[in-house]
């Protein structure tokens, strides 16, 4: 089905709004804009009537999958569902007419309301210190990994190296790059947990830390932490936890209890906040006080019941993002936290894991498994037995998508063939999970029935099967330059 571009419906003389007549008293617009930033000519915006604009983009939102939509079980992303009230409150206009640069004095209740969430992630996490500046996962791997080197330079060290783990997130060895260190990768061992003869081996003084993702991405518990830190204080290194996984410990575990030394949170997973399509994020940092010193300014503090931005952090690595960081995330994310109360944060946990044990139990025995291991809120199958048979993994999440479900991340971790990692979130009903376990067997009979059904799919979706290594490659966004 195509569907016509904005442009293409556009017909002169049309007419969807009006904009109000400029209000400022005796001035010319070239009075208030400088003439080297003035037009030169008119923009070539569509002309089209107010109920056409609504249908196109309500067939637009029709056509794309989203998680209010149905299932989208996209494994190490957290896919949950964001309950509405979170976006109707962050939209109060007490918050949204909030402006950076007001005085402090005139912006206590949201100071006051930052100050109180970081609280409760201090309570979740077990850490003691912590900023909410990152503006996503990546940003706050990257804002850890420069506190860690900040450690080593006070130490008057420059270490190099970082150690990655083959199971972790693979934002983890970029972000190590970013901050200027070069990485190891160390391997897992048969039960998919570090391989701590590995690790052993390439412990060194030049060192600076490890970054562990656990949950791993094959969704297993990493049990050996204290070995692991027992093998990393014997060269006074640090370690990160990549808390991306996060959703599968609330309540049962905190990090900063288990021995790591800093971990970022991604609010827009675990925490229920919008998630995707290149929007807002937050991806806060948490510490120890080994760390403590060096958060970014201005730290959000209270003295004397006032609430304030302290820039007096003698040690900070400086400034990581534009005025504090996402507030209408953060809004959001305290709305969350507040909702579901202190016992419902152990619920999310539990609930995650006990569907990602469903799914797994039920379709096992159809799919392989990758590591035959206790599984926490996701898990990982092999379609190395359907590949032999004629499809391939690509072929069964393009054909999931003809039942009305967005596939689970597929070729990741690169440590299982074939791969495709499911995760469910806690959100999702035992209804919802057994129309998924139904549609992934009939796939599976499929193979042997007519096999180009699954080559060819998808059949039902908007746009059929693409050149994905040339899309990447050749995005065309640009309606005028190709039309």
């Amino acid at each position: 089905m195509y569907t016509k571009l904005i442009f293409e419906l556009s017909k002169e003389g049309r007419i969807g709004h009006v904009l109000p007549k400029i209000d400022v008293a005796s001035r010319k617009t070239s009075d208030l804009i400088p003439k080297n930033q003035m037009r030169k000519r008119a923009a070539e915006l569509p002309q089209i009537a107010e109920n056409e604009i609504v249908r196109h983009f309500i067939n637009l939102s029709i056509l794309n999958h989203h998680v209010d939509k149905a299932f989208y079980p996209l494994g190490s992303c957290t896919m949950k569902y964001n309950p509405k009230i979170n976006e109707k409150l962050s939209g109060l206009p007490g918050f949204t007419d909030l402006h950076p640069d007001q005085p402090q004095e005139t912006v206590q209740a949201a100071l006051q309301i930052l100050y109180e969430l970081q609280e409760y992630l201090l309570d979740i996490t077990g850490f003691s210190g912590i900023t909410l500046q990152p503006a996503a996962g990546a940003h706050g791997e990257m804002v850890g990994l420069l506190l860690m080197k900040k450690y080593h330079q006070m130490k008057n060290r420059n270490r190099k190296t970082m150690l990655v783990p083959d199971s972790a997130h693979g934002t983890n060895p970029a972000s190590a790059h970013i901050a200027g260190f070069s990485i190891k990768t160390i391997r897992s061992n048969e039960k998919g947990l570090v391989d701590l003869a590995d690790l052993k081996a390439n412990l060194n003084e030049d060192v600076a830390g490890i970054m562990l993702t656990n949950p791993s991405t094959l969704g297993i518990f990493e049990s050996q932490i204290k070995e692991i830190r027992s093998m990393m204080d014997s060269i006074d290194g640090l370690m990160y936890m990549d808390g991306a996984n996060m959703n599968a410990l609330f309540g049962i575990v905190r990090p900063g209890d288990m021995g790591f030394d800093v971990m970022h949170l991604n609010f827009h997973k675990s925490f229920s906040t919008p998630h995707g399509g290149g929007g807002p994020g937050a991806g806060p940092v948490a510490v120890n006080d080994k760390l403590k010193a060096f958060l970014p300014v201005p730290l959000i503090d209270k003295k004397n019941d006032l609430y304030f931005l302290n820039e007096e952090v003698p040690d900070s690595i400086g400034k990581v993002h534009s005025y504090y960081g996402n507030f209408g995330i953060f809004i959001r994310t305290y709305i969350y936290l507040r909702m579901i109360g202190k016992e419902g944060v152990r619920k999310i946990a539990e609930h995650a894991i006990v569907n990602a044990n469903y799914l797994k139990a039920r379709l096992k025995d159809v799919y392989e498994l990758g590591y035959d291991a206790p599984t926490m809120h996701e898990f990982v199958l092999s379609a190395e037995k359907q590949k032999k048979r004629g499809a391939k993994t690509l072929d069964i999440a393009k054909r999931l998508l003809d039942f009305g479900m967005h596939p689970p991340t597929v070729y990741f971790p690169l440590i299982v063939k074939e791969a495709l990692m499911i995760e469910p979130t806690e959100t999702e009903s035992k209804e919802m999970m057994d129309l998924f376990v139904e549609a992934m067997l009939k796939i599976d009979k499929e193979i042997d029935q007519n096999v180009d059904i699954l080559l060819n799919a998808p059949h039902n979706a908007a746009v059929k099967r693409l050149d994905e290594a040339s899309a990447a490659r050749n995005l065309d966004i640009n309606y005028y330059k190709n039309h």
